[in-house]
């Protein structure tokens, strides 16, 4: 009696296609590492992040919300600390992203030679743009975090849809930072940093951070309603006081365009820069 053949055995398929897809983006993980454990040695730096939006939010509402009153926005009348709010949060996420994406970039690129060190390992220069974006969006995260934290303590959210402000602030973070890492790579002197400086002030103050646009000229409104920050500043606010249109996926679009763009600029700039 002759026994019936084994049947064929069919391979194990993964059930997880993204498996690969993962495992390209390990490696920037160890940049991500390799800069926590530089920030652990100095983390008082990282600890001063927290205070400026607790001095921000602070100044604003024991002194300047005393001489203004409150403001209409989105269909209701509000305080004008929770009308601030939103608007400082979105700075602080440009704030805490850049700060990494330009002074740090460019130390390691041209004064350290950090990248050069990297690209002697098996890491790439993909590995080492993803890494550090990540690591300024982690640091973007962060100080957000607490800021959103702060606001809900001292009673400047207005819905409880203020739990959605932490993610746009992140996607602000992702945008400034791909941008600014960009800009970096173009940047040969210290003193190029001064075009830093020129971006970011008229930024903080036009964006309708302090006051809803309206107050401006006609012309004036055209072009801050082109700037990068009052896309979060809308979307943030949007969020606190739980204000949703269809306009608001126009500014997501926007943020997401910075994000794309600048990654790709990144690790263009960053191939020609370091790689012979």
């Amino acid at each position: 009696m002759t026994s019936a053949p084994p049947a064929a055995v069919e391979p194990v398929r993964p059930l997880l296609r993204i498996t690969p897809s993962i495992g390209r983006f390990r490696p920037a993980s160890h940049v991500v590492e390799r800069n926590a454990l530089v920030y652990w040695r100095s983390w008082i730096y990282i600890l001063s992040g927290f205070f400026e939006p607790l001095f921000y939010l602070l100044s604003i509402g024991v002194g300047l919300s005393h001489l203004v009153g409150p403001i209409s926005t989105g269909g209701r009348v509000v305080a004008y600390t929770s009308f601030v709010a939103p608007g400082l949060l979105a700075s602080s996420a440009m704030n805490g992203a850049m700060i990494d994406a330009t002074f740090q970039v460019f130390m390691k690129l041209k004064m350290a030679k950090t990248y050069d060190a990297m690209l002697a390992t098996p890491l790439g220069v993909r590995d080492i743009a993803v890494g550090e974006l990540t690591w300024c969006v982690l640091r973007g995260a962060l100080y957000t975090a607490a800021f959103v934290c702060i606001m809900g303590g001292l009673g400047y959210v207005v819905t409880p849809w203020a739990v959605l402000c932490w993610p746009a602030a992140i996607m602000t973070s992702f945008a400034f930072a791909s941008v600014a890492m960009a800009g970096t790579t173009y940047m040969r002197t210290w003193q190029d940093f001064d075009m830093v400086s020129l971006a970011f002030i008229p930024l903080f103050l036009f964006s309708g951070t302090f006051y809803p646009i309206t107050v401006y000229p006609g012309w004036l409104q055209v072009i801050v309603r082109c700037t990068p920050l009052y896309q979060s500043v809308t979307v943030l606010r949007a969020c606190d006081l739980g204000d949703f249109s269809w306009i608001l996926l126009a500014h997501a679009a926007y943020l997401g365009a910075m994000v794309v763009v600048g990654i790709a600029v990144v690790r263009r700039r960053l191939g020609i820069l370091l790689l012979p």
